[in-house]
């Protein structure tokens, strides 16, 4: 294999495979990434078994060929060569090695031969539509952080992305949950999305993707089966196994019947949050809620360091009320809102509270209360 390319095209592909590459593995080929050059290309594949990342690059073919080298090394090494050199890569088909040059750097690099590498078989891929990278971005940043970490609740370990009707219409939902609370948005579902089985996008896939939406016009087509999905990004590919599970049926969770309304400021509630908090020993620590008609008092007690208090006027005309959260989830999906205010529908201190920027918000958000 003999291959030349521009250190930036280099760099930016490795930028986006190598990541996928566990720092330690006890399989020596999954330290590695495949090249394969041809066809005025090279391409570029990792995988952990689990997850797989190709890419194709321009590249100047003087010979086609294909190896592996180890990703982080060769990221490394391309990442410290200066702006603007040109990166050859030579292999000749039986030494077990490969020459880098630019410039005047030489490294020669330990190699594994091509057909050691695993491949990642999608099978057949049932479904398919686009929709824009922006509209995909949205659906997991706003769910992303309720995903749960719990390794026995392994069906919570990602997003759980179905289609289902509302109102007549076809909606793509993403719904995360850990518990404690839960992230549900909604868009108009793409064509070719209806019918598509309900799936769980794994937290690690889950984050991939996020790092590779990169222009948020661009179209990105999503094929997937019962068990795996693939993500295309122009010349990037992401082919994900799913999570063999079943997700709860979440729809239960969602009260329904929650007749407070509180109507709030959200960065004035945000900072309020933060400051009370302050006081606790660890973010986890319940904040309280006084609700009062037109005010609303955040109260934090810490019998080691002691307690803060803050008053902030609202719109709440409903009956008194207590109840306290996880400082930190409220702050997570205070985060979330889009717009200036925050709509919290509650119901007493031990229920469920629905949070929303409005009524028919496309995010929706549940968080379970604590005892304070």
């Amino acid at each position: 294999m003999k291959v030349t390319l521009e250190r930036a095209a280099l760099l930016k592909s490795l930028g986006h495979v190598h990541r996928v590459v566990e720092r330690r593995n006890t399989i020596p080929i999954l330290s590695n990434v495949l090249l394969r050059a041809e066809g005025g290309k090279l391409m570029l594949k990792a995988t952990d078994l689990d997850l797989e990342i190709t890419e194709s690059v321009a590249a100047d073919v003087g010979q086609k060929g294909a190896t592996t080298l180890p990703a982080h090394t060769l990221y490394d090494i391309v990442r410290k060569l200066p702006d603007g050199a040109q990166v050859s890569l030579e292999s000749s088909g039986d030494g077990g090695q490969l020459l880098l040059r630019s410039g005047r750097s030489r490294f020669t690099l330990q190699s594994l031969p091509e057909s050691d590498f695993p491949d990642l078989n999608a099978g057949d891929l049932t479904h398919r539509f686009s929709l824009p990278a922006g509209d995909l971005k949205k659906l997991i940043d706003k769910t992303q952080f309720a995903i749960s970490t719990e390794e026995t609740r392994y069906y919570l370990n990602g997003i759980f992305m179905h289609t289902t009707e509302v109102e007549g219409h076809t909606m793509l939902r993403a719904v995360a949950t850990d518990g404690h609370r839960l992230a549900r948005v909604e868009l108009p579902a793409p064509a070719g999305a209806a019918g598509m089985p309900g799936v769980i996008i794994p937290r690690k896939a889950v984050a991939e993707v996020q790092k590779l939406v990169e222009d948020l016009a661009a179209e990105v087509t999503i094929d997937m089966s019962t068990s795996k999905a693939r993500f295309t990004f122009g010349d990037v590919v992401l082919t994900s196994k799913l999570i063999d599970g079943t997700f709860p049926d979440y729809a239960r969770v969602i009260p329904s019947g929650n007749d407070k309304r509180l109507t709030i400021e959200c960065a004035q509630f945000r900072e309020a949050v933060d400051r009370v908090s302050t006081i606790s020993s660890e973010r986890g620590r319940a904040v309280k809620l006084a609700l009062t008609d037109g005010k609303l008092t955040l109260s934090v007690t810490n019998p080691d360091s002691g307690s803060a208090t803050e008053e902030i006027e609202v719109d709440y005309d409903s009956a008194p009320l207590d109840i306290g959260f996880n400082a930190r989830y409220l702050l997570d999906i205070t985060a979330q809102l889009d717009s200036d205010t925050a709509l919290f529908k509650l119901a007493d201190p031990g229920s469920p509270t629905v949070i929303q920027d409005r009524d028919g918000a496309a995010a929706l958000y549940v968080l379970m209360p604590m005892r304070v």
